[in-house]
């Protein structure tokens, strides 16, 4: 699937957080938009940039930046009640808004809370580590508290083969 934001297209004019930017926003970014991959859902897009300030601890050095992170709950268009939605559209998004700081690849956290790591129904989290250069790195491990699993790239990889023998 593509992250290209062009081809991901919200209701109204609404556009992507821009992550290359100095300003951190104190609000939340939130997008609307149809889901095309299934009828009658819809996407409530989240976007939460918070600066982080870590401490050097043993064996991991101090870091400083923006955590980004995404949650894109899925409901019903009618009713507003939780909806499954295979992962494909919603990690879509997420690329699309790590694609502002020039990179597609984050990190997956599933359906959780980002913060306790408990389970969330109805939603997928993302997460994105920008150092004070606005780059991405690597999760701080002082921040992580929940798995993270990193988005495989988007390019086309050769299919995966198992050799067995008969």
């Amino acid at each position: 699937m593509s992250a290209d934001p062009d081809d991901l297209r919200a209701d109204s004019d609404q556009t992507l957080p821009n992550l290359a930017s100095g300003d951190v926003p104190a609000d939340p970014h939130l997008i609307t938009a149809v889901a095309r991959t299934a009828a009658n859902i819809e996407l409530r897009i989240h976007t939460l940039i918070a600066p982080y300030d870590v401490p050097a601890e043993q064996w991991f050095p101090a870091a400083a930046g923006v955590i980004v992170t995404v949650i894109v709950r899925t409901v019903d268009a009618v009713t507003g009640e939780v909806r499954y939605l295979p992962p494909a559209e919603p990690d879509e998004w997420a690329r699309a808004i790590f694609s502002t700081a020039d990179t597609t690849r984050g990190y997956f956290l599933g359906a959780v809370d980002p913060d306790t790591g408990t389970h969330r129904r109805g939603q997928l989290a993302y997460r994105l580590y920008l150092d004070t250069d606005r780059r991405a790195i690597l999760a701080p491990r002082q921040l992580v508290t929940c798995p993270q699993y990193l988005l495989p790239s988007i390019e086309a990889r050769p299919d995966i083969t198992i050799p067995t023998t008969a």
